[in-house]
């Protein structure tokens, strides 16, 4: 990060000018922490950081795309610009709840820069709330909750069990190996193409080998940048958009990539990849608590505060209940369209309050149930396998779907802030998603 005084709009003494630093110091820092956890897109950075701006009596201007940001910062006569770089990662839920009451005092002006200062290094610096095991466990019970949607059969379950295993196995390896991490998509798609094609796949009986394969790779599926990217383009963010809009195809095509890897080592021929569902025998009961199983590895994954998982299943049971409900009506798009507005409203209705977790906190695991990310990988590889009608059909589909969740999920933020300022001034919004998982 690097800084630049642009001038100086009159006389300062020593304790404007340390004010000043302090102010540029937290902006600068608040920045970054945004850009690392920007699933919620370049409009809430902007609008975060302003906010907090003004709270201090400075005024700030960012220029933000997916990776970086240049923020100038005046006050107490002065200008400085800085720049902010911060990738956008799979993101940790607990300093995004910690940040939201913090965010909510430095623009009520309760609080000064530099305590909000320290404040903000102890939330970068806390130790994640849950051992690697438990992260470990968590990106376990991720892909075994998922696996239903797939396909509703035990073998699916039990094989997203061990294939979900080695990829949190990895995942947890990647934290501590940055040359991993660079390159872990294709990594843990080889080896779960490899172990796949090997060891689960080697009779059609059990469904396709993609279909067995995705429940594991689902944590790595950018689902949540494209409708990021979506919502981004659709807000006039054009450049911060098509950023991540390919950044996103591009962790899809290291997915992707993986698997056709695993497909060559193997020696297995491309029609090995077909996409056919096995026969369900998974009873209701189990369909039912495989949501239970998904949030609460979901909660794990992602660090999101355990006293959380119950108001996050309700949303998530909610969210697949309307979805199901309005698809038999009017079909998937409406259905996922219909889910998509029904959830941005609760959840930035329910994020309003300033005591309540953050819109992204509350939308990352009825997010997930809509799965748009996987329709993309569905697709490449469909068309690798050699079945482009059934490849087309999915990413076609993908790209409905996604604009479908974007619209909707944009929508229900837009009626439930028309309500909140309906019925009267109240607490300002909490942080909302612009994709952000």
């Amino acid at each position: 990060m690097t800084a630049a005084d642009t001038g100086r709009t009159g006389a300062t003494g020593p304790h404007q000018e340390e004010a000043h630093e302090e102010e540029v110091g937290f902006l600068k820092e608040l920045t970054g922490l945004l850009l690392r956890t920007s699933g919620e897109g370049a409009e809430q950075i902007e609008t975060s950081v302003r906010s907090a701006a003004r709270g201090l009596g400075a005024t700030a201007d960012l220029v933000v795309v997916p990776d970086g940001a240049t923020v100038t910062v005046g006050s107490h006569g002065r200008t400085t610009t800085v720049a902010v770089r911060g990738f956008p990662e799979v993101f940790r839920m607990d300093q995004v709840v910690a940040l939201k009451p913090l965010l909510g005092r430095v623009s009520a002006g309760s609080v000064g820069a530099a305590a909000a200062g320290r404040e903000l290094a102890a939330i970068t610096s806390a130790r994640p709330p849950y051992a690697w095991w438990l992260r470990l466990i968590g990106i376990t019970l991720f892909a075994v909750g998922f696996a239903p949607l797939m396909q509703p059969t035990w073998y699916e379950v039990w094989t997203s069990a061990v294939l979900g295993a080695i990829t949190a196995t990895l995942a947890v390896a990647a934290e501590r190996a940055p040359r991993l991490a660079t390159v872990l998509p294709v990594v843990a798609a080889t080896v779960v193409s490899l172990v796949t094609l090997e060891v689960f796949a080697r009779t059609p009986a059990h469904g396709g080998p993609v279909l067995l394969m995705l429940p594991a790779l689902f944590f790595f599926v950018p689902g949540d940048y494209l409708s990021a990217a979506t919502a981004e383009l659709a807000a006039g963010f054009l450049t911060t958009g098509a950023i991540r809009l390919v950044y996103a195809v591009f962790l899809l095509v290291q997915l992707y990539l993986g698997v056709m890897l695993g497909l060559v080592i193997t020696g297995r021929s491309r029609h090995a990849l077909f996409d056919v569902a096995a026969d369900g025998d998974l009873p209701r009961w189990a369909l039912f608590l495989a949501w239970i199983v998904f949030t609460a590895g979901t909660v794990l994954a992602f660090a999101v505060p355990m006293r959380l998982l119950w108001p996050l299943l309700l949303l998530v049971y909610a969210t697949v209940g309307v979805q199901s409900g309005v698809t038999k009506l009017i079909g998937e798009v409406g259905g996922t369209f219909v889910a998509a507005v029904a959830l941005g409203l609760a959840t930035t209705w329910l994020a309003a309050h300033p005591d309540r977790p953050p819109r992204i906190v509350l939308l990352l695991p009825g997010f997930f149930t809509l799965t748009v990310g996987s329709l993309g990988m569905r697709g490449l590889t469909a068309l690798a396998g050699g079945y482009p009608v059934r490849g087309f059909q999915d990413l076609t589909k993908m790209v409905t779907i996604v604009t479908a969740i974007a619209a909707g999920l944009l929508l229900g933020a837009v009626l439930a802030r028309r309500e909140d300022m309906a019925s009267g001034p109240g607490p300002a919004p909490g942080p909302a998603p612009g994709h952000g998982p």
